[in-house]
């Protein structure tokens, strides 16, 4: 079996940092280190999702959303994942966020799940 070594970097800013989360997403713990996120604010969004719900344990989770405001900033962790657990990571989201490239107070960029209502950039 081929090891995959492509890293891609992942922000999170909510339950993708939890211990148990990870464990049953990817099947392993991340590596990861503080960062933040410029220009977003955070705020809480119920999830109707009940796998989701199970696994996290909790019925609200965070959820970012670009405010303009270049004094805003969320703290994260970015993670180190393969391409492979993003797509897991994915499947782990409700439809109510969206993966977008951002760029974090490090310079990293880094893909975060943002609330799915936020414009995409240059639409």
């Amino acid at each position: 079996m081929a090891t995959q070594t492509a890293v891609e970097h992942l922000f999170s800013y909510g339950t993708l940092q939890q211990a148990g989360v990870q464990l049953a997403t990817f099947g392993r713990l991340l590596d990861g280190r503080p960062d933040a996120l410029p220009g977003y604010r955070l705020s809480q969004l119920a999830i109707g999702d009940a796998q989701v719900v199970a696994t996290s344990g909790k019925t609200h989770h965070p959820v970012v959303s670009r405010s303009g405001d270049p004094g805003d900033s969320v703290a994260g962790a970015v993670l180190a994942v393969t391409p492979a657990e993003l797509q897991q990571a994915d499947g782990y989201e409700v439809a109510a966020y969206r993966r977008a490239r951002v760029t974090l107070a490090s310079g990293t960029q880094a893909w975060a799940y943002v609330d799915a209502r936020d414009a995409v950039p240059g639409s």
